[in-house]
């Protein structure tokens, strides 16, 4: 059970007289208040709990929601990517069978300049 003021007061009033336990007391009430008034500013509040708790899930929103973002940049960047290189792939293709037709034409007609040596 606590302890209140006025218990100590009379405690102290037996002891040490009616003055000097007043004295006594409000030193002791004016100390812890200038105590309190350097921690006060340090010491956090439910409300100032609850506020960085706000705070905090606005940041974690904004940062998921950044995130996606981030994320559906760099699916189109590589959707973008992979239709260029099909582009590069159809190109390289192209190229290649058209030097294969004209590897085989010239292979036909060297062919044919062979024979036609041959059989003369």
């Amino acid at each position: 059970m606590p302890i209140t003021e006025i218990e100590i007061y009379e405690a102290l009033k037996e002891q040490i007289g009616d003055k000097p336990a007043r004295i006594l007391l409000e030193y002791i009430e004016t100390k812890t208040e200038k105590e309190f008034e350097k921690k006060k500013d340090i010491l956090a509040t439910k409300q100032d709990i609850a506020e960085l708790r706000a705070d905090l899930e606005v940041k974690i929103e904004q940062s998921r929601i950044a995130t996606n973002q981030d994320i559906e940049l760099l699916r189109t960047a590589t959707k973008q990517d992979i239709a260029q290189l099909e582009v590069k792939i159809e190109r390289v293709r192209a190229d290649l069978i058209k030097w294969m037709f004209i590897f085989w034409a010239g292979q036909i007609g060297a062919l044919i300049a062979i024979l036609a040596l041959f059989f003369k």
